[in-house]
């Protein structure tokens, strides 16, 4: 009996819902169909449309001349003239083709003979998601999977052979969903490996699941460790384990850039079939462009997600993104092995115990797979990136791709309104000023408050209606228009991004109140994104226009607040962005500074409520806030200057929660200075705050450092941005000390550890810099204490009239 999808009686059709997993292009006896993979209540299902052509659009004016190019070429396409036209205002007509392929052969014959080309980039799996509203979550209707004793042909769908075991619908359709996604089914993968990539053991973990296979002899242990005899049987027990377990989501560290770029080399290395997907499809690995070992991997029905590359997205900082460094800051916990930040004593320990201890091994590989599982279920990441994609439309994977959740949630209405997105520009970009900085008036204050606009540049777009379609209907009906800047006039009724962004507040509102910090967050970045994405050359939007009347109103609504707050009888101290940060300049309680800042927030907001009537007959979409109290604040000057400094301050904030230390762009904060740096200035700044004597502890700071009781503390650990091969001229510390850390390494037939990019810990000695693993000179102290200690001191002591030179000067009287 051969299994094969047909197309069924008309009577025959389905509808469920689900969560869109996997979406493909799948080429069939030369024709095109999508192929989608959803999770659904009942479990993974598979969806083929009916054939599918590719499109893009044309300026009806160049029809003569494309035909004579793509006819010339033999090209097959259908051309349809339409009622749509660019932002010129000049109609355009559609090319439609068949063949897989065609729109970028076609689109390099066109743009030979320069012929404009219209949203030819825009993937066929996703227009036919985004024309249809679906973003993440689907209903669809189609025909069911029918087993028939022979193959047959009906209403002209080709046969597909396939094994049975998802429940498959085929001419299928999809609507808009809201119903939130299923469980996913989740697993961690890890391997252990030899430096050359030589497979040792593959862990695999889920919350009902731990399973290592490890090769070798089998030895008395864990009933979850299942011994294999080589390489081969290692990579065929994995495609069988993970059928067998079936998830929808495989997860890792670094999983997709090592050890899928591994599992696939090595399958090639042994002919192995890695067949992870579902249906038993292959795993598929693709290249990324100008990145050396970057890349990306698709398989049918399963997505892999990189915990690194989904920490970052959802944008999580940590002075290091190993799985180490990560796990014990959120799960207060790490791996098993020692020396775990030492790549050769980790790397030797690993060889080591496949060796001598096996057992030891399965227990640390399995360990890492329940650590990314820790992780993952610590930061909701995934319910993050689902609440991502079910806003817009964004694969579960997809880094970045603030374009493109632009396009997804654009294009559609653009179309409706009679018009197709322009090209991006090919030169250009983020032409416009940035965001309002105010220079700042250094000193040491009490009773700082901090007013914060909430979303200033989302609420500026709905305010003044800033939107790249508002800006071409503005400009053609200028009468009733809102003026922009830099020549822009906006339509008061024809605009999309307003409503779009004010359907995002809402919801964001109500996550809130709900307490949902996922989908609260989601909607934050994606709102946030939408300024970056209309002054960015990566956008087809891209317009200075747009981006200007973003950021230079919002450099007019910070300077007029200020002038509020100054006619207020206050004063203004800095401006950054969207703060304002308030000196009260006398004698106020704590509960006497909260209360003029709420008064402040209530008074600017109704200044803002009437100016924007009176003088555009709007309704004003700005709301400041009462952020902060600091009753202390210190705002710096500049190194070396008397100017005060932009973006760096700190201050002792005051609140329910008690008091607080806050930093903002000084070296506690940065990963760049030493342990020791931010120990001295956490301490130092505590005491000045607190109008504490900070002679006594600096000067025996200064002695202990030189004594050596802080050695532990002065380690550097910065990034090497490019390959060591390209520091020519300009060679920093971090290359000297990784410079001599490999030659050192070559020298004792170790793997070169820093030849392209990377972290390295340095220590500055008298020798010059050398890596922490191979520190053999004495410290130099003087270094850390005139470019470490002194530093930090001197930002701070000149605001109490304290000398660091007669502090240090006088060793003394130490005691």
């Amino acid at each position: 009996m051969k299994r094969i999808v047909t197309p069924g009686s008309q009577y025959n059709t389905t509808q469920n819902s689900g969560f869109i997993l996997t979406r493909h292009l799948r080429v069939i006896d030369g024709t095109m169909y999508l192929e989608y993979w959803l999770v659904t209540e009942t479990g993974p299902v598979k969806l083929i449309t009916p054939p599918q052509r590719d499109v893009f659009f044309v300026k009806q004016a160049d029809k003569d001349l494309l035909e004579t190019q793509l006819t010339a070429n033999r090209i097959s396409y259908e051309y349809k003239a339409l009622g749509l036209t660019a932002f010129d205002h000049e109609p355009v007509g559609a090319l439609y083709f068949a063949v897989s392929g065609s729109v970028h052969k076609v689109k390099r014959i066109l743009d030979t003979a320069q012929i404009t080309c219209f949203e030819a980039d825009i993937r066929l799996t996703e227009r036919f998601l985004m024309e249809r509203f679906v973003y993440g979550s689907a209903r669809f209707f189609g025909s069911p999977y029918i087993e028939q004793n022979q193959t047959s042909q009906l209403r002209g769908f080709t046969p597909i052979t396939l094994t049975r075991r998802y429940p498959t619908y085929y001419n299928v359709n999809l609507r808009p969903e809201q119903k939130a996604a299923p469980m996913f089914r989740i697993l961690s993968l890890d391997i252990e490996c030899s430096e050359q990539g030589e497979l040792y053991s593959i862990g695999l973990a889920a919350v009902d699941y731990k399973h290592v296979m490890m090769i070798g002899e089998p030895q008395s242990g864990p009933d979850w460790i299942e011994w294999v005899d080589d390489e081969k049987n290692l990579l065929s027990r994995l495609v069988a384990s993970v059928s067998e377990y079936d998830p929808d989501i495989i997860i890792g560290w670094n999983v997709v850039n090592f050890d899928c770029r591994v599992l696939i080399q090595r399958a090639k290395r042994y002919r192995v079939a890695l067949t992870l997907g579902r249906d038993n499809q292959p795993i598929f690995w693709r290249d990324a462009k100008n990145e050396i070992n970057q890349g990306y991997v698709t398989m049918a029905g399963r997505m892999v997600i990189d915990g690194i590359d989904a920490l970052k997205t959802a944008t999580y900082h940590f002075d290091s993104f190993s799985l180490e460094n990560v796990s014990q800051v959120l799960l207060g916990r790490g791996k098993k092995v020692e020396d775990f930040d030492d790549v050769d004593n980790r790397m030797a320990a690993i060889n080591h115990d496949f060796i001598h201890n096996k057992i030891k091994l399965a227990e640390y590989n399995l360990q890492d797979c329940q650590l990314v599982l820790d992780i993952f279920e610590t930061t909701k990441i995934m319910q993050f990136l689902t609440l991502r994609s079910q806003l817009t439309g964004l694969a579960l994977d997809r880094i970045g791709g603030s374009v493109s959740a632009f396009l997804n949630l654009y294009l559609p209405k653009l179309h409706r309104a009679g018009y197709v997105s322009p090209n991006r520009p090919e030169e250009g970009g983020l032409q416009s000023p940035g965001g309002y900085v105010m220079r700042s008036q250094p000193g040491l204050y009490r009773h700082v408050l901090v007013l914060d606009f909430k979303s200033l540049y989302p609420s500026i777009i709905r305010t003044f209606k800033i939107d790249p379609m508002g800006l071409i209907e503005g400009l053609r009906s200028p009468e009733q228009a809102i003026p922009g800047y830099q020549g822009a006039l906006f339509s008061r009724e024809h605009h999309f991004l307003p409503d779009i962004i004010t359907l995002l507040w809402q919801q964001r509102d109500e996550a809130k109140q709900l307490k949902d910090a996922a989908r609260s967050q989601a909607i934050k970045i994606l709102m946030n994104s939408f300024y970056g994405i209309l002054g960015s050359g990566g956008c087809p939007f891209y317009d200075p226009r747009l981006a200007s009347s973003i950021t230079m109103r919002g450099h007019d609504i910070m300077k007029t607040t200020a002038k509020w707050i100054e006619a207020a009888g206050y004063r203004v101290i800095y401006g950054d962005t969207d703060s304002t940060f308030v000196w009260l300049d006398g004698p106020y309680s704590d509960q006497e500074a909260t209360i003029i800042g709420k008064q402040l927030a209530d008074q600017i907001n109704d200044n803002w409520t009437q100016l924007i009537k009176d003088e555009f007959d709007l309704e004003s979409k700005l709301e400041i806030e009462f952020e902060t109290h600091f009753k202390r604040f210190l705002m710096p000057t500049i190194r070396g200057s008397k100017l005060g400094s932009k973006k760096r301050y700190a201050g002792l904030t005051c609140s329910a929660r008690g008091e607080e230390l806050i930093f903002k762009g000084l070296e506690t904060v940065r990963s760049d200075w030493t342990p020791l740096a931010k120990s001295l200035q956490t301490t130092l700044y505590a005491m000045v705050f607190r109008d504490e004597d900070v002679s006594r502890y600096l000067r025996q700071f200064v002695y202990d450092t030189r004594a050596g009781l802080y050695d532990d503390q002065l380690n550097y650990r910065k990034r090497l941005r490019k390959p060591l091969k390209h520091y020519v001229k300009n060679v920093p510390p971090q290359v000297k000390a990784a410079r001599r850390a490999d030659e050192i390494n070559g020298a004792h037939g170790k793997p070169l550890r820093y030849q392209n990019k990377g972290f390295i810990s340095y220590i500055i000695t008298i020798n010059g810099p050398e890596a922490v693993e191979h520190q053999t000179s004495a410290v130099d102290y003087e270094h850390y204490i005139e470019k470490q200690i002194r530093p930090i001191a001197e930002a701070i002591l000149p605001f109490i009239d304290v000398s660091y030179d007669e502090i240090v000067s006088a060793q003394v009287s130490l005691l």
